[in-house]
Parts: structure tokens; C-alpha cells; sequence
């Protein structure tokens, strides 16, 4: 076995940990002048977020999903790093004697807290969490957001899914892991799709979108919360129903997910949900958005004509 992208770290019992990439992710757990100054940065951002939301009459929440790193650094074996530099920890730090310091959920503490808990909180082979560390992840957040869990949820089919996830892909030859899959969906419905999201799905290239995915779910059960929830995340939170999207559409009466890190102010003034959370993966805090983002732009993008000929 290798690494074939110097950008793994095998750990004990086969756990494998992103280390560097595009977003330089251990760099980010030093105690560097530019770290700290992207957080200053980072800290700023969310106060001002807080206090233009609350301008509109919303509720803005962040949240940080933790990188492996930060949870599990007891499986590291011989990477030296100080979990402690965690960039979700410091910013939380920070922002603990801010203005927005009731717009931060701290996702670094419960999760650590829990860390030896089966099955684990993230996958061996990913850089994501498994389906239990995210259902840990939605009761804080549920909790912050003062709403209730479907009582439910825990006993929703499930279904187990081999493959090869996307750490294990980059070791040669490719690592495989089974993650179990459950199918919250069942009183939210999918009531909107913007054309990125049905032309992908239409040619079975869904795990190819990324950024600009809109998805918007409605609630009818009695029991979900009346209130309409805004979510900007990435792939911790997934227009597929499989991570936070899916368990935050069963709990609210309206759900509307934005694949990404830049807020569209524009498109929130139009919906005024009642509430805003913002989810972003640790590494991705690598860099501070300017909140540029344009939901109608991206709505009207399509995608290319695929020339199913070519090359033949």
C-alpha cells in the first residue's frame, strides 16, 4: 500500500486522515501569523453575518464540521500535531467573547467527548463523518436552533453501502469501506431542483456537483417545526437527503440548501426564513468568502450539451 498524493496520513487501525491538498490541511493546525489572522478574519465575518441577519428579523447560526484531525489525533500514530491549533477551536474561542457568540455552535467539544463511541463518528477511509457522527452533530445543532428531533428518526430503514470513499481512492491500491446509509426521507418532500441539480441527477453524475446544488424541501407532518430554515454548507450537508439536508427537512417545515460558503443576501431578503445556519468543513476555512454568491445565477446556469460521441 502508498500513498499515490502525499496527501494521506495512515493512522493506527487503518484510519486515514487528510493532510494536505489544495486546502493545506495540517499547515492550517499551526500557530502561524496568517492562520491567525484568516481567523480574526473568519470571527469578523460571522458578527457581521449575525448582525445583518438579525437586521432582516433572522436567526443566523454557524457551524463548523470538525476535520478528522481535530476529533481523532489519539489514530494519528507519528503525525505530530497539536489538536489543540484546531482552526474550528481557536475561531470558537474567539468568537466566545463576541457579540455572535450565540451564533456559534461548537461542534470540537461534544464531538471529542464522544469520540470512542461505535460505531465512529467518521469514517475510516473519508474525510467525512459517518451517519451517526452527523446525527450527533444534528442533535447539537437541533439543540442550539431550540427545535425537537422527530421522535422517530433513530428507527428509519437503514441499508449498508460498500465502496470506495475518498481517502481510501487516493491509496494504491484503493481502500474500500462499507457505510451505513439511512433513508430518512420520508414526510419531507422535494419540492424544488434547480437545473445543475436534475441534469446531473438525469445522467447519473449526482457525486460530480458540488458547488450550486439548490434544493428546497417542504415539511407537511404535524409534528415538523413551523419554521423555515436556510442552509448553506458543502458536503457534510449534501442536496442528497443523506446527511444534515436530509435530517434538518424531516425536522423543519421548510428547508432550503445552498451548496455554498458565500451567502447570497439577496436570495435570504426574498425567502426572510426564520432562521439561517451556515455549515462549513474545517479545512474550508482556509479561506474567507466575500458573500458573493448568486442563487438566480446559478439557477439559470445549465449544464453542457454532453456529446456522447466523442472521442469514439
Amino acid at each position: 500500500m502508498r500513498d499515490s498524493t502525499d496527501m494521506v496520513h495512515l493512522g493506527r487501525d487503518g484510519w486515514l486522515f487528510l493532510t494536505g491538498g489544495t486546502n493545506r490541511v495540517r499547515q492550517q493546525y499551526r500557530a502561524s501569523l496568517p492562520v491567525a489572522w484568516r481567523l480574526w478574519r473568519w470571527r469578523r465575518l460571522i458578527e457581521a453575518r449575525t448582525a445583518k441577519a438579525a437586521a432582516l428579523g433572522v436567526r443566523a447560526f454557524h457551524v463548523v464540521v470538525p476535520e478528522k484531525l481535530s476529533i481523532y489525533d489519539d489514530r494519528l500514530d507519528g503525525l505530530e500535531l497539536d489538536p489543540a491549533l484546531s482552526p474550528a477551536r481557536r475561531l470558537g474561542t474567539r468568537l466566545a467573547r463576541s457579540p455572535a457568540a450565540r451564533a456559534w455552535i461548537d461542534l470540537v467539544g461534544p464531538l471529542r467527548a464522544a469520540r470512542d463511541a461505535e460505531p465512529p463518528l467518521y469514517l475510516r477511509t473519508d474525510t467525512h463523518w459517518s451517519q451517526e457522527g452527523c446525527r450527533f452533530a444534528y442533535g447539537e445543532i437541533m439543540r442550539a436552533l431550540g427545535a425537537l428531533p422527530p421522535a422517530d428518526l433513530a428507527s428509519r430503514p437503514f441499508h449498508d453501502h460498500d465502496g470506495v470513499r475518498d481517502l481510501g481512492a487516493k491509496l494504491d491500491p484503493p481502500w474500500r469501506e462499507t457505510m451505513r446509509v439511512y433513508e430518512v426521507q420520508r414526510d419531507a418532500v422535494r419540492v424544488y431542483a434547480n437545473p445543475l441539480v436534475l441534469g446531473h441527477e438525469a445522467r447519473g453524475t449526482a457525486a460530480d456537483l458540488h458547488v450550486g446544488a439548490h434544493v428546497v424541501f417542504r415539511n407537511e407532518s404535524p409534528a415538523a417545526d413551523p419554521r423555515t430554515l436556510m442552509l448553506f454548507g458543502d458536503s457534510c450537508s449534501h442536496f442528497h437527503p443523506i446527511f444534515l439536508t436530509g435530517l434538518l427537512a424531516e425536522s423543519f417545515r421548510e428547508l432550503h440548501f445552498v451548496w455554498s460558503a458565500s451567502l447570497d443576501w439577496a436570495y435570504i431578503e426574498r425567502v426572510r426564513p426564520h432562521l439561517l445556519l451556515v455549515e462549513v468543513a474545517e479545512r474550508f476555512l482556509a479561506r474567507v468568502p466575500a458573500d458573493l454568491f448568486d442563487v438566480e445565477a446559478e439557477d439559470a446556469r445549465r449544464l453542457p450539451v454532453r456529446d456522447d460521441a466523442a472521442g469514439i
